[in-house]
């Protein structure tokens, strides 16, 4: 599966870290109040807020942000053929992310099925009366390290 590209930040952060309203408006040149306006048009693009509003924006979001910047001012659209083409572009993302999924599911499969049949074989090896018995031990030696502690 791909992932988005994502417009150097030039932060020193990690690029998968979540970053402010403000540090993805500095390093993309885009003020604030258009990228709170670009949410309320783009239905797709939702950062994730904490308390008292405030908003961080993944790395996706990061990446949409600089695909609707360059729609809007570089291409010229409008929102609505911005939107449109996001629309169009998510409807062959969703068709490759289904592909690349069903290629996961098939492929981790057959390793679930060999971790499964693995975990089975070392239970049934497992002596659970000397686990038990063990476990007894140290429960007992437990309770005099507390009392020896307290006392």
């Amino acid at each position: 599966m791909n992932a988005p590209l994502l417009p150097d930040m030039g932060d020193g952060k990690d690029p998968g870290a979540f970053r402010t309203i403000g540090e993805v408006a500095k390093t993309l040149g885009i003020r604030q109040h258009v990228l709170r306006y670009w949410e309320e048009q783009f239905p797709m693009l939702r950062p994730l807020t904490r308390a008292g509003g405030r908003r961080y924006y993944r790395p996706e979001d990061i990446a949409l942000i600089a695909e609707i910047d360059r729609l809007l001012n570089r291409e010229g659209y409008t929102i609505r053929g911005a939107k449109q083409a996001l629309k169009v572009r998510g409807k062959r993302a969703g068709t490759a992310v289904r592909e690349d999924a069903v290629e996961l599911t098939s492929s981790a499969s057959g390793v679930a099925v060999q971790a499964v049949a693995g975990l089975v074989q070392s239970l049934a090896a497992t002596d659970f009366a000397s686990l038990a018995a063990e476990l007894g031990g140290i429960r007992e030696r437990l309770a005099v390290a507390i009392e020896d502690d307290a006392g």
